[in-house]
């Protein structure tokens, strides 16, 4: 999956050489792409599926990407491995990103993000065709701080849940002003959709692999303005509920977090391996790895990671 070279921007990741149809047969996997409407707005959503349609999947893997991005571009390329170790992928781009409905880049209530990626999960979920299979949740940073939202939610309607660097403690460098925070709320309301907050250089500080962080700045569909007030006191919200709530969490659990993330705190991983009530939980710690595990390092570090949610995921199908 080389990235293109060309001097203009492509139009998907790999490059503007193939079709999408022609790239996901080479993958070995099935792509499909629709829309699914919640009452909080509409959602983008697409699916990663094995190659041959007779076989059944060996589960079902719902995915939620991060703060900015979409589930498109780069992030699919999570579902694509996915698919082609057997599983099925479901994801959705978050409300306020990518082809979903909402104000680009605008997070205005975490807890309508998380209910509209669930009654999505919930419709390929419950299908009666899938029944016998296990159902995991998987998320990555922001998204896993919502996948962790999404499990408390829905306590007993997964098999398991996957985090990358979850958004569960916001870095003290990264934290919004609250002196900012707290002047804009004196408006009462008018500014949270406001882009004025100051930026972080988040894929810089987020991408160890160069090139890497080249292709995932070029994503035409990435918000690349200033964090917007409400998403970042939403955020900050979200991170203070997580904290006193996460050892409700009794599902089997896997937590994946580099010591050198800068973008959400490794310390969020262990407060979340430490507290939750999950008999079955695992934390793999990252020596030296930054915040995007699987998209941003070099590809002998991700396939570090890669193997260890494989094996992860054999132990538990």
């Amino acid at each position: 999956m080389a990235p293109a070279t060309s001097l203009e921007k492509p139009a998907y990741y790999w490059g503007d050489e193939i079709s999408p149809d022609d790239f996901y047969a080479q993958q070995g996997v099935r792509h499909a792409e629709s829309h699914y409407t919640t009452p909080h707005g509409t959602l983008f959503t697409q699916s990663f599926l094995p190659l041959d349609a007779a076989a059944a999947p060996r589960a079902l893997i719902f995915l939620t990407h991060g703060y900015g991005s979409d589930s498109g571009w780069l992030f699919q390329s999570i579902a694509i491995t996915l698919a082609q170790w057997g599983f099925a992928a479901y994801c959705a781009d978050l409300l306020g990103h990518g082809r979903s409905d909402g104000l680009h880049g605008y997070v205005w209530d975490v807890d309508a993000f998380a209910d509209a990626n669930l009654r999505y999960f919930h419709s390929v979920r419950d299908k009666p065709e899938f029944s016998g299979l296990k159902k995991f949740l998987f998320g990555e940073s922001m998204g896993g701080g919502l996948t962790l939202l999404m499990c408390l939610k829905d306590p007993k309607g997964w098999d398991g849940v996957i985090v990358t660097a979850p958004l569960i403690v916001i870095p003290e460098l990264m934290q919004p002003s609250k002196l900012h925070l707290f002047g804009y709320g004196l408006l009462l309301g008018l500014a949270e959709s406001w882009a004025v907050m100051p930026e972080n250089n988040i894929v810089r500080k987020a991408i160890k692999d160069p090139a890497r962080g080249k292709l995932i700045a070029s994503n035409p569909r990435r918000y690349k303005g200033k964090p917007r007030v409400g998403t970042m006191r939403n955020l900050a919200r979200m991170c203070e509920y997580l904290q006193k709530n996460v050892e409700k969490i009794e599902m089997p659990l896997l937590a994946l977090h580099g010591t050198s993330d800068v973008v959400a705190e490794t310390e969020g991983s262990r407060i979340l391996y430490d507290k939750a009530k999950s008999q079955d939980k695992t934390i793999k710690i990252y020596e030296d790895y930054y915040h995007s595990l699987l998209q941003g390092e070099p590809e002998e570090a991700r396939a570090v990671v890669y193997g260890d949610i494989k094996q992860w995921l054999d132990d538990h199908c």
